[in-house]
């Protein structure tokens, strides 16, 4: 059940994520896409081990939802100079 809840606060951080570094985002998001394609990959790799599953399942989440935002031109913004 705490896993489940803690798969859950991947939501709300991966919007904070994209929320704070939405200057970011748009230069950023080939990583975005490498991080979240590497760890949802590596969560087939380590499918035996619960605890590290569940803490690539937050970071898969939390790149997912900041590159999502990344392609709304109202969230990303260029950074003003």
């Amino acid at each position: 059940m705490l896993l489940l809840i803690v798969l859950l606060l991947s939501i709300p951080s991966g919007f904070l994520v994209a929320w704070l570094a939405r200057d970011e985002l748009i230069e950023g998001k080939k990583y975005f896409e490498l991080l979240f394609t590497v760890s949802f990959a590596l969560i087939f790799f380590f499918l035996e081990y619960e605890y590290i599953v569940v803490s690539l399942g937050f970071i898969t989440i939390s790149a997912w939802i900041s590159l999502l935002k990344s392609y709304d031109n109202k969230w990303a913004v260029k950074r003003k100079v």
